[in-house]
Order: structure tokens, then sequence, then C-alpha cells
């Protein structure tokens, strides 16, 4: 065998054994996905049930799905380890104090809606970074994007609301 043909070889059972960066791509940002879905969900649950964010965190758990279709698609799991991670993370969030010690503070509702706000800018990332992968539909991905604008404008929305309310309590 050539040195080049070894070489290539060896490679070849080197990349089988690796995940992948799409494998761990494509992990990370479901990780996120679900700490985002647990958020929104509980922004809403506060907001009552004819809320926008309850229109808004249905939409982020059918984009979970859709991301778990297309990781199927690829042949790729979800890392369970880093989907408990991320849920943990979300939750110890909540315990960090923000300037009151008994209730909630308006700051909490602004900063939640701003996390939000990146996660959603993260996963149009995503989408658009999913659009160089040659077995994804870029009709699908660009739908996505769409949602996720949409997402975004009517969060900020939401975001501005609750900075006025945080700034005229503080």
């Amino acid at each position: 065998m050539s040195d080049l043909a070894h070489t290539t070889e060896g490679s070849r059972s080197a990349q089988r054994s690796d995940p992948g960066l799409l494998t761990i791509y494509l992990q990370d940002h479901h990780a996120a996905g679900v700490a985002g879905t647990r958020l929104v969900r509980r922004l809403a649950s506060r907001a009552g049930g004819g809320s926008e964010l309850v229109a808004v965190a249905n939409e982020i758990a059918e984009d979970l799905r859709t991301l778990e279709r297309i990781m199927s698609d690829l042949g790729v799991d979800p890392r369970r380890s880093k989907d408990a991670v991320a849920a943990v993370g979300e939750w110890v969030g909540r315990l960090k104090p923000n300037g009151r010690l008994f209730g909630r503070s308006p700051l909490s509702e602004l900063l939640e809606l701003e996390t939000l706000v990146v996660g959603i800018t993260g996963k149009q990332a995503l989408w658009r970074s999913l659009g160089m992968v040659p077995s994804v539909a870029e009709e699908e991905l660009g739908r996505l994007l769409e949602r996720a604008d949409d997402q975004k404008r009517r969060v900020e929305a939401h975001r501005l609301r609750a900075a006025r309310r945080a700034w005229q309590q503080s």
C-alpha cells in the first residue's frame, strides 16, 4: 500500500470514529433549542393563554421538531447529555438575583426576552448555515428563516415593552 493510500485510509477511519463537525454543530444547536423552548414556554405561561408569546412558543417548539427531523435525515441523533446540561443551565438562570430579594423583578422578564432574541438569532444562523449542506432543502430553510424573522420581530416588541416597564419601576 502506498503512503498516500495508507494516509487516506487512516483519515477515513478517523473520520468514522470522530462524530464530525456537522454532528457536533447540530447537537449543540439542538441543546440550545431545548433550553430556548423551555424559556419561551415559561415566558408564555406568565403572559397568559392569549398572548402572542404562546404562538411564538408553539412555533419554537415546532422549529425544534423540524431540527430533529433534519438531524435524523442526516443520520445525527441529539446528544441527551448536552440537552440536559442546557436545560439545567436554563433553570439555573432563573436563580440569578435581579435586584429583588422577594418576588419577580421586572428586570427578569427583560433579560429573559433578550436571551430569547439572542436564541432566535442563533437559530437564524443555524438555518443559514444548513443552507450550505447539500442534502438539506433550501426551500424549507427559507420558510424557517422567514418564521424566525417574524418570531424575532414579535419577541422584540415584547422586549421593548418589558424595558419600558423595568425603567419606569426603577
